[in-house]
């Protein structure tokens, strides 16, 4: 059973290797075009800033999308065919998420949804709508207790009892 279970691995990662073989090779012979499109932090406020990588992008291009402005990428140093830029996120973007297009040597590449911009804190009185408790909170405060005494009087009676017998 072991060996049956070793056999069917052993195929499917060969069978896994043989098919990413060819695209592989395929891609050595063609030009570079924009491609794996991250987006760091995928959630961000707004005014932040979002890092933008790009592979397939050897001499740099350009990022644009409704939350930022079109925003210039630059091939990174010592990574082969990859490029990076930083937007900043307007203020005025609203909250959701938002595709990122890529142009590479007049080639594009668009990813969907690739970062979600959330929505700013709003300040104030941290939540507070009253000053102190109300009538409502100090019935509940008392109702809870006035219980609390007649379950301890109620156990402590029975106690007392159970000594004497």
């Amino acid at each position: 059973m072991r060996n049956s279970r070793a056999l069917v691995a052993a195929g499917a990662a060969v069978a896994v290797l043989g098919l990413a073989a060819p695209a592989a090779v395929a891609r050595d012979g063609m030009p570079a075009h924009p491609s794996n499109i991250v987006a760091l932090p995928s959630v961000i406020a707004r005014g932040g800033q979002l890092t933008i990588t790009v592979d397939g992008c050897p001499r740099g291009g350009t990022a644009t999308s409704n939350a930022f402005s079109p925003t210039r990428l630059t091939p990174i140093h010592g990574a082969k065919d990859t490029a990076k830029g930083t937007a900043v996120i307007n203020s005025n973007a609203n909250p959701g998420s938002y595709d990122i297009t890529v142009t590479c040597d007049s080639r594009t590449l668009t990813r969907p949804a690739a970062f979600t911009v959330i929505g700013g804190v709003r300040g104030g009185i941290g939540g507070s709508s009253s000053s102190g408790a109300t009538a409502t909170d100090i019935a509940i405060g008392s109702g809870l207790v006035a219980a609390a005494v007649i379950g301890g009087g109620v156990f402590w009676m029975r106690r007392r009892s159970e000594k004497r017998i």
